[in-house]
Parts: structure tokens; sequence; C-alpha cells
């Protein structure tokens, strides 16, 4: 009755969730192709034309304009027209019918890093591969390296992305709905009605936070099938396992939500805190970056936030069929961290004026 009395509520809640589901989870894209790219081919050989086929066919290169100067070409790179600019010089073929290194030249724009390192590394690959087949000819190679990608074949990144963005919106739609339940009641002045009333302060905060215990975790179920049903992101393990583990997820939020909203006095200020507490544990917690890669001793520190342990379970569950064997550490870890952040936030919950 509470939320159905507060539409602005229900609207968020219910709308935006979905919204950024669609419009994160189609506009994220790791996987690198067709990138913009200028080519200079002053020797205009056979060989020099080969080579560029073979940039091409690798589908992460589209050449868009061919240059006739290294100007041009660097002009290009610095109005965005271009992200790669490919440079063969006037003797590429010279060289090679010699038997000697004939070198190309490979503008990278850098102020994308993603960009970048793909872009070295597959042309690093293409060059490699030329030079090897004009060494060994028709012959096999010694060494051949056959990966096999498990959970995600096809590395798509809505299958890498959209398990933790679940979690993170969850987060954000749990923390926002409990901050804002006790500093409406503030702003709106009939906190004090409450107070006069013989409800005791934890029956208060459960009449608070229950109904958004259900409404979150419900959410998460909406928001779990429009990533299977539209997004095709497979789960291969036990969806309750996984809604399991989320309760203590959401009981740790409810708890922030519930210490935001007796430390705030106005619903703006209960929202930057809160985006305060959202920043930190959706950079630190592996969402965007590999905590491997961190620098010491971020990784450390990112164990001490329920984000990263809810969006490790959730891929666990989701990508890589994981069950109770692999997550009763997480649930233990999930289930401090929601105690301690109800005790902390019902403590800070003072039944009076």
């Amino acid at each position: 009755m509470h939320i159905l009395r507060d539409p602005q509520t229900l609207f968020f809640t219910l709308f935006v969730p979905v919204m950024e589901l669609f419009m994160l989870g189609y506009a994220i894209n790791t996987n690198v192709r067709d990138v913009k790219t200028v080519v200079v081919d002053h020797a205009g050989t056979q060989e020099s034309r080969r080579l560029l086929e073979q940039f091409e066919n690798s589908k992460d290169f589209l050449i868009v304009h061919k240059a006739l100067s290294d100007r041009e070409a660097s002009q290009l790179i610095v109005a965005g027209k271009a992200r790669i600019g490919i440079i063969i010089p006037e003797n590429f073929s010279r060289r090679l019918e010699a038997g000697e290194t004939a070198t190309i030249l490979v503008l990278v724009d850098g102020t994308e890093s993603s960009i970048a390192g793909e872009a070295v590394n597959v042309s690093n690959a293409i060059t490699l591969r030329e030079s090897l087949v004009r060494i060994l000819g028709r012959r096999p190679l010694p060494i051949e390296a056959r990966p096999r990608v498990l959970f995600n074949p096809d590395t798509r990144s809505a299958n890498f992305f959209i398990p933790g963005l679940m979690v993170v919106m969850c987060q954000m739609m749990s923390t926002m709905l409990s901050a804002n339940a006790i500093v409406r009641e503030k702003e709106q002045g009939t906190l004090e009605q409450l107070f006069m009333t013989p409800v005791r302060r934890g029956e208060l905060i459960l009449g608070k936070m229950t109904p958004y215990v259900f409404l979150t975790l419900a959410e998460f179920c909406f928001i779990a099938f429009l990533m299977w049903s539209i997004f095709q992101v497979p789960i291969h393990g036990y969806f309750i396992t996984l809604l399991m583990v989320t309760l203590p997820f959401v009981l740790t939020n409810l708890g922030f939500g519930l210490w935001i909203s007796s430390r705030a006095s106005t619903r703006e200020a209960a929202g930057q805190m809160a985006m305060g507490t959202f920043l930190p544990s959706i950079f630190l917690s592996g969402y965007v970056f590999p905590i491997d890669s961190m620098p010491w001793p971020l990784p450390h520190v990112a164990y001490f936030f329920h984000t990263t342990w809810m969006i490790d379970a959730s891929r666990t569950v989701i990508l890589r069929g994981g069950g109770w064997p692999e997550l009763w550490q997480h649930a233990v870890v999930l289930w401090t961290m929601a105690t301690l952040a109800l005790v902390i936030g019902s403590l800070q919950m003072q039944k009076r004026l």
C-alpha cells in the first residue's frame, strides 16, 4: 500500500532499471570490430595490396580512406575520422624480394585504450603470420596453439556484462529506496506522528524495509528473465541458488540505505550519500576492470565491498554453472555483511526527535 501510494517510487523501481538494462546491455561492447582505418600505400604492388587485404579480412580494421601522403593520414587521425593509420613504404616489395626485413608503420590512436590494444595485437599477429608464410611456405608450424574459450565461446560482451549489471542495478535500486524511506517521512513531517505511536523501533524498521526486500527480489528476477529472453544470455546454473545468495546482498543494501536515511535530512542529501557508496563498489568490484589487474592494495580492498562477492556469485551461477560448493563462502561473507549493515543502520535509527 505504501508503494502504491507513491507512484514515483514505483516508476523508479520498475521502469528505470529496465530502461538502463536495455541501454547499457546494447551499448556496452568490448569486442573491437571495424575500426576506422586510413591507409597510405606508397608501394602500390601486389604484395602491399595482399597485406592490406589481410588487415581487412580480420574484421578488426575497416578501411575508410586511402590517403596520398603520411601527413594526410595523420590529419585524419587527429580529426577523429580514423583511429588507425597503415603506411606502407615505397621499397616494401623490393626488400621482400631481396630477403630483407620490410617494415610498415601502423599509427594507432591511443585515446581509447581498448581500440589501441586490439589494433597493436592484431597488426602484430597479421605481420607475424605473413612472415611465417614466407619463411615456411606450406610446411606445418612446429607448434600450434588451439585456444578453447569456456563458458562464453563467442566472447559476447552481453554474457560478461549483464550478469554484473543485474547486481549493480539491484544495488542502486534497493539502496536508494531504503535511503528515501525514512527521509521522505522527515520531509513530509509524518515521522513525528510515527514516533508518537506505540510502534517500536524494530517494528518501524521492519515495516519500512520488508516491502523493498520483496520488490527488489522481484525486480531481480524480472531483469534475469529479460537477460535470458532478450539478450540470449544462457543461465547454466540453478537460478534459485543465485536468488538465495541475492537475499543477503539485498539486506546489506537496505542496511546501508537505512544508515543513510538516519543521517540525511533531505532526499537530495540521501541521493548524494548513496552515490558515494555506488561508485567505489562498482569500479572496485570487478564489474568493469579485473580485480587481479588492479595495483596493490586495491585487490584486497575490493573484497571488503559486498558488490564484489555478489558479482562473482552471479557470474559463477549464470556463466560457469556453479552451485553451493562454489558459493558457500560468498553466502557466509554476504550474510555477515548483511548482519553488520542492518545492526549498524538500526542502531542509528532512534525513535526520538
